[in-house]
């Protein structure tokens, strides 16, 4: 009970000592019973205690809802299956739907119209609205809640040890402590949206990435609210209490109060060091690391700072550890394989390096094989390259489709080297090409993350590919595996590509081909648009582009190219040049997503973009605009179109 007294008593003038009874309060110390202080003191004890109560029981509310959402999610997502239509007659017009059903798909088609596109993009970045909405909710649920149930009031009580001398006591100190408890109710939550292993995504299907603009805008809330509850109790502590300075000097060094100091000098730091201009200047590995290492040390010192409210970080630290140790545990399952001296053991893949020369950053196709189980397509790994660092790795979606072959699993990416590590591994491929035809790297693999686009493909479904530049990773695997199951009657099927140059079709010849072989029998419509010519100023790899049209403009006419299949059929691609030297003009995507909506015999469209982050926000608000719940609702399918896209990749 004295250790109890010598922590409380500057704030609470409570005798533990004299204590008939202790009256218990969850996350907080004991009370005395009966208060035997002043008035005044027994008085303002009762808004601590009773608002602290309340605080836990916001804060219990809050994990209810967020629980309960995630279990509706759950069980939804797999009891109701999508329906398929069985009375569809031309026009788009589906006789046969259940008004559940046609509800349903009205309601979806009204939400995208006015919350898929950007909401406002200089405050939250190329962020939807639906996002937003989300985090308007829950910044509401948090400001409401912090000042609800106190009754604001200002009781002026004796210092016992100072004769003559007043404490102010105010609803500030019991106001400051309800933010701190809700900004540790909120820590595990920032740690579930930050996790590569997300529990959240294996709950609601939504892939982990998506959870990033809540968790980072989630930090902020939670440094806002550290910030007020620091402010709040450094006024009540160095102005409000009496004597000073005595009372201020020895309130901070108490050792509670060294760890707030600690864990909110943390906070800043973290909220600092994510911020773009920080990650631009130390680089997004150092970022990335220092934010881990932060972020547990932050957490280390709340504990330190209140232990009585461990229950909301030890989840935290759980899910923290158990993201990275599933993350290395996967990463050895993968590699666990035969050795070439027929023993088990730790292996790398070794990928073959193709480089394409290009003034805005070499191309680097990376081909290889290994023994592990086929992925969902649409799904990313993150791969490290062993002979550059150990200690970094990139998520790269695969551009082929996943298929298992003798015991092995074809791995093919495509990146842009424009800095950093693919950087590197351009050039370590170009001084491995300087001595030998072919050059591979060791490559290790972290995965599959993310969400599986297919399966979200029904067979009614009209279907349009817009890609830029090495975005064609991210729907390619898609359109193969259209491509390999039978040809659906009136079905649509589009792919948009638009490239810098005709010479950046050799990235992906063998799956173009494939695609165009298989156009005619599938419906299948391509169109390639080239924004750019090249440059003026002839350089070494200047030269090599154009000995590499050259060679491509043996099968490439001004507009089309001749792809021959296994079978001898000649197909032509749709090549249009749309830039002049370098000057880029993209494709008008307004009138292509809307003519092909418009152009469909029945169903609804999907739209598979990737990209830039430029044309990932325009197809936001086109798809949103060839929404129209009311339509929808009438029957008419061609206006349910809905957007999957993949904005990491650049054009």
């Amino acid at each position: 009970m004295e250790g109890h007294g010598e922590l409380l008593a500057p704030r609470h003038i409570q005798n533990y000592s004299e204590a008939d009874s202790l009256e218990p309060h969850w996350g907080y110390y004991e009370r005395v019973v009966p208060c035997t202080n002043d008035p005044g003191s027994c008085e303002y004890l009762d808004q601590v205690y009773g608002s602290h109560d309340l605080s836990i029981l916001y804060s219990g509310i809050f994990w209810s809802i967020l629980l309960g959402i995630l279990l509706l999610w759950t069980v939804g997502r797999r009891v109701w299956a999508p329906a398929r239509p069985d009375g569809l007659v031309p026009g788009g017009i589906s006789s046969g739907k259940s008004s559940i059903t046609r509800l349903a798909s009205a309601f979806s088609s009204s939400i995208r119209s006015s919350l898929l596109p950007d909401a406002a993009r200089p405050i939250f970045g190329r962020t939807t609205r639906l996002q937003v909405l989300i985090l308007g909710i829950l910044t509401a649920y948090m400001l409401a809640f912090s000042f609800a149930g106190f009754t604001y009031e200002q009781w002026i009580t004796p210092v016992k040890s100072s004769p003559g001398l007043y404490n102010t006591r105010t609803t500030l100190g019991p106001f400051s402590n309800r933010i701190g408890v809700l900004a540790y109710a909120l820590t595990p939550l920032s740690v579930l949206l930050s996790t590569r292993e997300s529990i959240l995504s294996l709950l609601t299907g939504v892939p982990y990435q998506s959870f990033n603009f809540l968790h980072r805008w989630l930090g902020y809330i939670m440094f806002i609210q550290a910030s007020v509850h620091t402010i709040g109790w450094s006024i009540v502590e160095i102005k409000l209490y009496q004597p000073q300075p005595t009372t201020a000097q020895e309130w901070i060094k108490e050792t509670y109060i060294v760890w707030g100091v600690v864990a909110m000098v943390l906070l800043l730091m973290l909220v600092m060091l994510s911020t773009p201009w920080a990650i631009r200047l130390t680089g997004y590995e150092f970022f990335r690391k220092a934010h881990y290492v932060l972020a547990i040390v932050y957490i280390g010192g709340c504990w330190g700072h209140w232990v009585q409210l461990k229950a909301f970080l030890l989840p935290a630290i759980l899910i923290f550890f158990l993201d990275r140790g599933v993350r290395l545990v996967r990463t050895l399952l993968t590699h666990y394989q035969y050795l070439p001296d027929g023993s088990m053991g730790f292996r790398a893949a070794p990928a073959a390096l193709t480089n394409f020369p290009d003034v805005d950053g070499d191309v680097i196709r990376m081909d290889f094989e290994h023994p592990h189980g086929t992925w969902k397509i649409g799904k990313q790994f993150y791969l490290c390259f062993a002979e550059i660092s150990i200690w970094q790795s990139h998520p790269f979606t695969p551009l082929n489709f996943p298929q298992t072959r003798n015991g092995t699993v074809s791995h093919s990416y495509i990146f842009r080297a424009k800095g950093g590590e693919t950087k590197k591994v351009a050039e370590l491929a170009l001084r491995k090409l300087t001595v030998s035809p072919k050059a591979t790297t060791p490559v290790i693999l972290t995965g599959p993350y993310g969400e599986s686009i297919a399966e979200t493909l029904m067979p009614e479904d009209n279907v349009l590919f817009v890609a830029g530049g090495t975005g064609i990773t991210y729907v390619l695997p898609v359109l193969l595996d259209i491509i390999q199951k039978p040809t659906i009657r009136d079905r649509k099927i589009q792919l948009v590509w638009a490239i810098r140059r005709k010479a950046d079709l050799c990235w992906v010849e063998q799956e173009i081909v494939a695609v165009n072989n298989a156009a005619r029998s599938h419906g299948v419509e391509v169109c390639i648009y080239v924004t750019r010519e090249a440059g003026s100023n002839a350089s070494s790899i200047q030269e090599k582009i154009e000995d590499s049209e050259a060679e491509l403009s043996k099968s490439c006419g001004a507009t089309s190219c001749a792809a021959v299949g296994p079978m001898g059929t000649s197909m032509s691609l749709d090549i249009q040049k749309l830039g002049s030297k370098g000057v880029d003009r993209h494709p008008d995507l307004k009138a292509l997503v809307t003519e092909f909506v418009e152009g469909t015999v029945r169903g609804p469209t999907k739209v598979f973009g990737s990209g830039p982050g430029g044309m990932i926000s325009d197809l936001r608000s086109i798809v949103a605009s060839c929404n129209s719940g009311r339509r929808v609702w009438k029957g008419d399918e061609r206006f349910d179109v809905s957007l999957i896209c993949d904005d990491r990749l650049e054009w």
